[in-house]
């Protein structure tokens, strides 16, 4: 397929992973910050390519796994009313709460309705005059545009049975979280591609200067990954911490000017809880005043909520990078796609679902590009 196979060629990533080898002079632990990142490295078993001293650890990189506990149960308590139709993405469908998910909560009779876009959303408002219509709003910068556009024309066209359910994360502040941890072991990171086609990556940069740590924006394909683990290593081993652009036919360093426009009108920075992580300054986005009639919390009082996390579940230290998920005493037995303890397990950027479908001993689904493989199918 053009465009993908030149990405995914075996020959330009057994090249990529000997010239990682001939620069590599000491141990490097690197950090990719994307959920799908995390799958095309399992998958293609890009970290079985790598020296054995460079650590690849995937961090909080899935928004869905993110999302915390308490804005799940809001949806579900929300979904069951009589007068909602509650839309979301198909991947929030199955991400368990406290008292079940969203797939329950529609088997019980609630009106859940899977959806595409946020605009989506929007027309089923207007559709249905008397229904009060909530649109589950997950996901880092790449998914605010749409859901500024969303709230900016409900406004406009005066659709006002039409809310959201606001979990939006803003990646920068999570991993200074990361790096000014006491803990901290992660020496370079590799950058969400499509985070930065929307606001660009200028806002790394003074990440970079203050702890010393080189940033590559990366894409998503074998060979994307496999540039950008050389690109940072050769950073690393030159003693530089700079910002680089791995995946510029997508990225420029100032991004999608309009998009971020738009999200500036719409949202405002607030502090936002992670699931497994805890809350972080200046993490999230909320409904600017001027749209607070659209904020599907103060709409339906459920602005305070507090719940515990299940403590049978490490996928807040899967989350940080601290633990991979094989590690987990839960992992494929009490936890599993089909009977999740948490949302790493359900989401399909979740670090505990491509461990589950490729590293699992007896999993179907092996990786097509390894140490051992010839071709890449």
């Amino acid at each position: 397929m053009k465009y993908i196979d030149e990405y995914r060629d075996a020959k330009a990533a057994r090249q990529f992973a000997n010239a990682i080898a001939q620069i590599t002079t000491k141990p490097w632990t690197l950090m990719e910050v994307c959920g799908g990142q995390t799958h095309a490295i399992i998958k293609y078993g890009v970290d079985e390519l790598l020296p054995e001293n460079i650590t690849l650890l995937h961090g909080p990189g899935c928004p869905v796994c993110v999302t915390p506990v308490e804005l799940i149960d809001k949806a579900v308590e929300i979904s069951s009313r009589p007068d909602v139709v509650f839309t979301s993405f198909g991947d929030m469908m199955r991400v368990p709460g406290t008292n079940g998910d969203l797939l329950s909560s529609k088997a019980a009779g609630g009106d859940v309705r899977m959806v595409y876009s946020p605009l989506d959303a929007l027309k089923i408002a207007q559709e249905n005059p008397t229904k009060q219509v909530v649109f589950f709003a997950v996901g880092f910068e790449t998914t605010a545009p749409a859901n500024a556009m969303a709230v900016f024309q409900a406004k406009q066209r005066g659709i006002h049975n039409f809310s959201i359910l606001v979990s939006h994360v803003l990646v920068p502040p999570a991993i200074e979280a990361i790096l000014s941890s006491p803990g901290n072991r992660v020496q370079g990171f590799l950058a969400a591609g499509h985070v930065c086609a929307v606001v660009g990556y200028t806002e790394y940069e003074p990440l970079a200067q203050k702890y010393h740590v080189p940033f590559v924006v990366t894409g998503f394909e074998p060979i994307d990954i496999l540039q950008g683990v050389y690109m940072t290593i050769k950073q690393l081993e030159e003693g530089r911490a700079e910002v680089e652009n791995q995946y510029s036919r997508c990225v420029r360093r100032e991004g999608n000017l309009p998009a971020q426009q738009l999200v500036g009108d719409v949202f405002t920075i607030v502090p936002r809880k992670w699931r497994g992580i805890g809350e972080i300054p200046h993490s999230g986005l909320g409904l600017r005043e001027l749209y607070a009639e659209f904020d599907a919390e103060k709409r339906f009082g459920l602005t305070d909520y507090s719940v515990e996390e299940s403590s049978d579940c490490m996928s807040g230290l899967v989350l940080q990078g601290k633990r991979k998920p094989i590690e987990c005493p839960a992992f494929g037995t009490l936890c599993t796609p089909e009977h999740p303890l948490g949302a790493t397990m359900v989401s399909n950027e979740g670090a505990c679902a491509a461990y589950y479908r490729y590293r699992r001993p007896d999993a179907s689904e092996k990786p097509v590009l390894s140490k051992k493989a010839e071709v890449l199918s």
